[in-house]
């Protein structure tokens, strides 16, 4: 929502601001903003990056361009998004877990995967998956039932939508699996997703000691991956019965204009990506969302009596408009995917300034969402900004799926996860904060907590 757009929809209250990072000093070198990198991407961007359309600087020998306006975005994005490909340093971070999978495709074989899964998450196909979801959320809000003292609800959430996961993935839970499942997001996330000053400066093909690293733990990983497929094939599918899950879908897919279907690596790499892309990122809104909530009693009450109002035996999502609002705008405060890097592929201009072949474009969600140009109260959580009647923002400036081509596919799968499971739980107990601590986001892979704060639960 533009600032010229606004309107009195935030008096009715004095909102919530909740605590965020120190701004970075300007006039950094490389080797002090790699070092707070590696701690945490957002601690690397100053003042300017929230006030300016386009901040230029300089990064390891090439020119580096940070976009606010949303004509710039919409240009690298949708307009000329073939000409900007994913860095070697985001290839480097993000390739060990999904391979060659749809998040890091490119040309031709990023069409094809494309095009061969868009059936998979339709409205239409997902309505199938709700089930499952359900099935997760209620043995979730059981076993919160029996929580006494502290609750480490990151965890709970990191299970659930594992659960989750497991379920529309394969129509079986993952209770024997879960646990080797998180324990490799962990390892992976603690010790090699955060970038070296070599991932950024070496070409792609000359290995760093952390590429020797990340490539023993790929060949576990794909291991445990195959297994987790071979596992479910052996379960079969009834001749003539529907899809029961995304398996299932993506296993009939077939690309409409080739008519192929996803080879075994392939599928596999499409599994990785989706459970992986899938639990982490809705687990880490769900947090923030339960966070906001216990910082702010009064909206928490209305998500609940929300809640209420649609659970007749079945939970309306078409009534949760309040809570799709409060995810909206958890979202843009803290976006799970809270950094877009691409690397140009020949020359362009953008906001007035000339890009080379391998200057850096950076589009943050996060400075976007947060931007003084385009919204008011920008640090504020006011989910009525997201309410049905109120002025939308402009679609290049809120981007916690992305835009454009490579919009992500599972968009509205995430959404209809986030919200039921949010109403569930707000619904079914108050939430409490247990201590006054601030809990700060840290970028690295997606906006993850700096510690997992305890909650105190009560059964409404």
């Amino acid at each position: 929502m533009s600032i010229a757009e606004s309107n009195d929809i935030f008096a009715l209250r004095a909102p919530l601001v909740p605590p965020s990072p120190p701004r970075a000093a300007e006039g950094m070198g490389p080797f002090g903003r790699m070092a707070l990198m590696r701690r945490s991407v957002i601690g690397t961007w100053g003042q300017r990056a929230y006030e300016e359309d386009i901040v230029k600087g300089r990064f390891f020998g090439h020119a580096s361009f940070i976009l606010n306006a949303p004509d710039d975005i919409r240009h690298v994005l949708v307009d000329n998004y073939e000409n900007y490909t994913r860095t070697a340093a985001g290839i480097r971070v993000l390739r060990p877990m999904l391979g060659e999978g749809l998040l890091l495709a490119e040309g031709r074989s990023w069409k094809h995967q494309r095009r061969t899964l868009a059936p998979a998450f339709t409205p239409r196909a997902v309505t199938t998956l709700v089930p499952h979801m359900m099935s997760a959320i209620e043995e979730t809000l059981a076993e919160l039932g029996h929580a006494t003292g502290a609750v480490d609800l990151r965890e709970v959430l990191q299970r659930m939508t594992l659960e989750i996961a497991g379920r529309t993935m394969f129509s079986y839970g993952m209770a024997r699996h879960g646990r080797a499942l998180r324990g490799f997001v962990i390892e992976y996330g603690q010790n090699l997703a955060r970038p070296h000053v070599l991932d950024l400066l070496l070409p792609l093909g000359w290995p760093t000691p952390q590429d020797i690293a990340r490539h023993f733990f790929r060949k576990r990983w794909t291991r445990f991956v195959a297994m987790l497929i071979a596992e479910r094939r052996a379960a079969g599918k009834l001749d003539g019965a529907p899809p029961r899950d995304l398996f299932d879908l993506m296993v009939a897919a077939r690309d409409p204009e080739t008519g192929d279907a996803f080879s075994d690596a392939q599928l596999g790499d499409q599994v990785a990506t989706m459970i992986l892309a899938g639990h982490e990122t809705t687990a880490t809104a769900l947090f923030w969302g339960l966070y906001l909530l216990a910082l702010d009693p009064d909206t928490q009450a209305r998500v609940a009596a929300e809640a209420k109002a649609a659970d007749t035996g079945t939970l309306d999502i078409d009534r949760l408009k309040f809570t799709r609002a409060v995810i909206d705008e958890t979202m843009r405060l803290y976006p799970p995917a809270f950094l877009i890097a691409r690397a140009a592929a020949g020359p362009d201009r953008l906001g007035g300034e000339n890009v080379v072949k391998n200057d850096v474009v950076l589009i943050a969600p996060w400075l976007l969402h947060r931007h003084e140009k385009l919204w008011e109260q920008p640090n504020a959580f006011l989910p009525e900004r997201f309410l049905p009647g109120a002025p939308p923002p402009d679609r290049y400036a809120y981007l916690p799926f992305g835009v454009g081509a490579r919009v992500c596919i599972g968009a509205h799968f995430a959404l209809v996860e986030a919200t039921l499971a949010l109403a569930k739980l707000i619904g079914a107990f108050r939430v409490e904060l247990m201590e006054t601590s601030p809990v700060l986001p840290v970028g690295i892979v997606t906006t993850q907590p700096d510690h997992s704060p305890m909650f105190r639960i009560a059964q409404r």
